[in-house]
């Protein structure tokens, strides 16, 4: 196909319409999905002044007489195509990454160690899928002289559209693990899937300690630059000495032997780093360069970042890089958790964009605006040549970030805002974020929005199109949030939420949620807020609903209809009508049928999780079905109705009826332990070592010394306890941490602020960081380790701790 007309000339390429920009300027690709057609979004882009499509063959066009569409089997090849075209264009020197870890933090590190003397363009984010590539390859331009762009497969046949796209010159292999085990035979399989990505390469870099790796790697073609501890690798590695400054090691390449310190401890991050080494070494860059850049390495977060600013403000902290496809991405975060918050953003100086400074602020322009930002705060001079193409939006210019951080809380304020920080590193905006961060407890929970979303879709993969999907955020979102998670799923398009309380509603409703929400638990004082705010009330008693009744009758209005879902109890023994009541039910919802509107029906399984009960589910599921099947025959209409929790989504698909309640599931835990290999977890609860101590064989620990050290043992404080949510049942050795990839037990009581742990031959330092579950050590064993379940350890976190949100 010939990619040189004008149809195909755009400045953005479009696959999900949420994150439109610039309607005029736009390509809009119709990719269909397991639970999505993108053929269902193009009337409303239409609408929004959208007139270029790729669609099916078989889409009737006929009602968008001045669009134009190109017909395909498959928009999704012809964008792969596009780009590859797109590709070829251009004469740069080409990074391609791929492994099962590490590769968007290696990409974010070779980004920060080459933007120095190089104009870069890099993947945004972890775009590194069939969408994502393309998308991330697409911002080439003549200026950039280095892309870095990752990879990621998860079946046979994937990377081979990949390949054409990024054609890397060199080529990183990160390492090999489970990740998507279950798309190959084995892992050889994987391996030579992911090496496909380098058949044009001119050299990968790669670990020769990776066996596997390092097996399949000798039957490519291209230069192979290995390094590791083994003596024939191609730079040989050693660990001479570790401090609280990181890790000193010895180099040896080409009989030379140079020294330089990894500003890390921990094994993945210095695994990272040689990674980057290796691939300065092969630009050519010298051991004295190199030392001195990679000392440079912070470990800050690859990833845009919610926070609690003051004054009912949010901070999204993206302070690592300025590049124009990261605003883009930043601005969909903004967009996303703004609820009704004003949005505003801090941009520093686009420094290498290579683009001529009138361009780039006239995108930036168009980009704030196609948003929403209503204020926009400059740091830096560049902007100066741009300026008249932000009217609309409240400019301020200021020449550094110290006149910026001295006029915050003077002269410049901020209030109920969200407020997007975002800057090149040299203007060290993390001192930006300290100033407007809300100061709170130093312990975390970080919560992954991206796993939520990977989640979320894996359930609804599981349903029927016409399936409705509810999603519970009770409970402080299972002690993840209260309204953030709120708005991620109202982003993806969810059909209801759950809330215990007409007060959770309230604050979703002001938060900006407009789905419709079900409140399990209400009361009579609250059923005038519940009908203002637009709650839908789950009735489960008759003394309930006469309440109702007589508070509507009180109330005095004819015109107020109000909304109820009714539970059956079919087993659970916990709230509902059961048979026996159904007659009187049916006779009261006719007689108050001009006010009330029954709009679902729904039961709850006291035994989906365990096959054990399976007889009893279904005998509960068939009494559900007959209750809810004479009620729908009385009243004359249809409802919703709904049985199926997280266990019972993925154990009784023929049970969906006409929709599901996602719960713990979306959090990553599987009840049912069927799906957990396809689940990710969304949560990590860190905090960090305060202080290291050394203690003699027979010294006690903590309250009512019930530690007592049996060696000569190294002991780490760290900033948490059970007014933190870390249960007290840990103490004396029954809990553990991670630090530094290693388990770490509780020594002694855990207290209330914080705990002792026993770190004997753990290399660590007073500042390292602690993980009390998430990777390498999940919310699961936590729970088992105090004879608990997941649930209690999640919703048990106080409130002071606080939570961080990344994308």
């Amino acid at each position: 196909m010939d990619f040189s007309n004008q149809f195909w000339q755009k400045r953005y390429l479009l696959t999900d319409s949420r994150k439109l920009i610039a309607a005029g300027d736009t390509l809009f690709f119709a990719l269909q999905g397991n639970n999505h057609d993108g053929h269902g979004f193009i009337p409303s882009l239409y609408q929004l002044g959208v007139r270029a499509f790729v669609v099916r063959k078989d889409f009737n066009t006929a009602e968008y007489p001045d669009a134009d569409f190109f017909y395909t089997s498959s928009p999704l090849q012809v964008l792969q195509a596009l780009v590859a075209y797109r590709r070829e264009q251009f004469n740069l020197t080409v990074i391609g990454i791929t492994g099962s870890n590490g590769k968007t933090i290696i990409k974010e590190w070779l980004y920060s160690l080459l933007e120095k003397d190089r104009k870069v363009v890099k993947s945004p984010k972890s775009y590194n899928s069939q969408i994502g590539v393309p998308l991330s390859v697409w911002e080439i331009s003549e200026a950039h002289e280095v892309g870095i762009f990752e990879a990621g497969v998860s079946q046979s046949g994937e990377m081979e559209h990949l390949e054409v796209m990024i054609k890397p010159n060199i080529g990183i292999f990160t390492n090999i693990g489970s990740a998507h085990d279950k798309g190959f035979v084995d892992r050889t399989e994987k391996v030579q899937e992911k090496l496909k990505l380098f058949e044009n390469a001119e050299v990968l870099v790669y670990c020769k300690d990776h066996q596997l790796i390092d097996k399949e790697v000798q039957k490519c073609t291209c230069r192979k630059f290995s390094w590791g501890l083994t003596s024939d690798a191609t730079l040989q590695y050693k660990e001479i000495g570790f401090s609280k400054l990181g890790k000193n090691i010895e180099l040896k390449y080409q009989d030379e032997v140079f020294q330089l310190r990894i500003p890390f401890t921990d094994a993945a991050s210095v695994e990272n780093s040689m990674h980057c080494i290796a691939c300065l070494l092969v630009m050519g860059y010298s051991f004295e360069e190199i030392a001195e850049r990679i000392a440079l390495l912070r470990r800050v977060g690859m990833r845009l970042e919610l926070k609690q600013g003051r004054h009912n403000c949010k901070l999204v902290d993206d302070t690592y890089n300025n590049d124009l496809a990261g605003l883009m991405v930043a601005l969909d975060f903004l967009v996303q958790n703004a609820g009704q918050l004003t949005r505003t953003v801090i941009l520093s100086d686009l420094l290498e964009t290579g683009r001529d400074p009138e361009w780039v602020y006239s995108n930036i322009a168009e980009l704030l605006k196609g948003k929403g930002v209503t204020k926009l705060i400059a740091v830096g001079t560049r902007i100066m040549a741009g300026l008249k193409y932000f009217e609309g939006i409240q400019v301020m210019v200021y020449p550094d970030t110290e006149s910026l951080i001295q006029d915050i809380g003077k002269a410049l304020s901020f209030s109920n805002e969200i407020i997007l920080v975002k800057g090149a590193r040299m203007f060290a905006f993390e001192r930006v974020v300290s100033s407007l961060q809300e100061k709170v407890h130093g312990t975390r929970l970080e919560i992954s929005l991206e796993s939520v979303e990977h989640n979320l879709n894996f359930y609804r993969s599981l349903l029927a199109p016409d399936t409705k999907l509810m999603v519970m955020v009770k409970a402080f979102a299972y002690g993840n949030s209260r309204y953030e998670l709120a708005g991620l799923l109202q982003y993806n398009l969810v059909d209801y939420l759950g809330v215990a309380y007409v007060d959770e509603g309230i604050e979703l409703r002001e938060n900006g949620i407009k789905l419709p929400i079900m409140v399990l638990n209400p009361s009579e004082d609250t059923f005038d807020k519940a009908l203002q705010y637009d709650l839908e009330l789950q009735m489960y008693s008759m003394q309930l609903l006469k309440a109702l009744a007589e508070w509507k009758q009180d109330r005095g209005s004819a015109h107020d209809q109000i909304k109820v879902q009714l539970s059956f109890d079919t087993g659970m023994r916990r709230l509902g009508f059961e048979p026996a009541d159904l007659e009187k039910l049916c006779n009261f919802l006719i007689r108050n049928a001009h006010w009330l509107k029954v709009t679902g029906v729904f039961t709850h399984l006291a035994g989906a999780d365990e096959e054990v009960h399976n007889s009893f589910s279904k005998q509960q599921l068939d009494t559900f079905s007959t209750m809810a099947a004479h009620l729908e025959r009385q009243l004359g209409y249809s409802v919703i109705k709904h049985a199926m929790n997280s266990a019972g989504i993925v154990r009784f698909p023929e049970a969906h009826f006409d929709m599901v309640r996602l719960g713990i599931g979306l959090y990553g835990v599987d009840p049912t332990a069927i799906s957990h290999h396809m689940l990710q977890p969304i949560s990590t609860l860190k905090t960090s070592i305060s202080q290291v101590k050394y203690i003699k064989e027979g010294e006690t620990v903590g309250y009512s010394r019930k530690g007592v050290a049996e060696r000569p043992t190294t002991i780490a404080t760290i900033g948490i306890g059970y007014a933190d949510g870390f249960d007290r049942r840990f103490s004396n050795g029954v809990g553990k941490v991670l630090i530094n990839g290693q388990l770490a037990p509780v020594i002694g009581n855990v207290c209330m602020d914080m705990t002792m742990v026993d770190i004997t031959g753990i290399e660590a330092a007073e500042g390292d960081e602690v993980i009390v579950f998430g990777e390498g050590l999940t919310i699961s064993d936590q729970a088992k380790a105090i004879g608990t379940i997941p649930y209690e350890i999640l919703t048990s976190i106080n409130e002071r701790v606080k939570r961080v949100f990344y994308a």
